[in-house]
């Protein structure tokens, strides 16, 4: 299968009509479930299908292991380039990954101010024209709310869209049915998309729901869920 032809039929177009045609620039949208759910292999999908479609992805990593961050790439892309039987599947990882830039920052010794800054170094100064940026393993539900607009109205002032995967830092906090915890709510209005995941009972498929789109508050199950075998995004 050829990439064009593997890009048209990705279940990542269903997840975008799902969602109002995609997140779009210069907007935030939020990942969040308990821990080990599934979240950064999501966005790591999430990530490949831009790349696969020719845009440039920047995936900062706050976990403090880039390795594992990697290795999620390579699994995933080996997931769907022997699902769809990609044709020169070798070939095509090694050109996607002149479109990927993976940086590690620790965000409890790292201002977002310095996060931002070395961003825009690399995307103005480095000429590294990225389309969408990744903020992976983000403590978002502890992070002063004015980080998080300066965050949203860099994505704006860069025209990149903005993608989070969060866990909550405390274990004592409490989750809705849709998998999100109550620390994520005060964050709300900087929000664009938010979609919380959760297991279902029989443990074969992480729900994914929209709870916010724009400016609604709703609670919509998408056309797809997240496969815990494959960790990939599937209808």
């Amino acid at each position: 299968m050829e990439i064009q032809e593997l890009t048209k039929i990705s279940p990542l177009r269903v997840f975008e009509d799902s969602i109002g045609g995609g997140l779009g620039r210069g907007n935030l949208g939020v990942l969040v479930s308990r821990h080990g759910v599934g979240k950064t292999a999501c966005l790591v999908h999430l990530a490949t299908d831009k790349l696969f479609r020719g845009e440039h992805v920047i995936h900062v990593s706050f976990s403090g292991n880039v390795e594992h961050v990697i290795n999620w790439y390579k699994e995933v892309f080996q997931e769907v380039s022997e699902k769809r039987h990609l044709v020169s599947s070798s070939n095509v990882y090694d050109e996607l990954l002149a479109n990927r830039v993976v940086m590690n920052f620790s965000q409890d010794m790292v201002s977002i101010d310095k996060v931002l800054s070395s961003l825009e170094t690399l995307i103005s100064a480095g000429s590294f024209k990225a389309d969408a940026i990744l903020f992976d393993g983000f403590k978002l539900t502890t992070a002063n709310i004015n980080d998080v607009k300066k965050i949203k109205e860099f994505a704006a002032r860069l025209n990149v869209e903005v993608w989070f995967s969060v866990s909550p830092v405390r274990d004592d906090v409490k989750y809705d049915e849709y998998g999100v915890p109550e620390t994520v709510l005060p964050y709300l209005e900087v929000i664009d998309i938010l979609i919380g995941l959760k297991m279902n009972k029989e443990g074969d498929s992480v729900k994914m729901t929209l709870v916010k789109e724009r400016d609604k508050v709703i609670d919509k199950h998408l056309a797809v869920c997240l496969d815990p075998k494959t960790m990939l995004i599937s209808t």
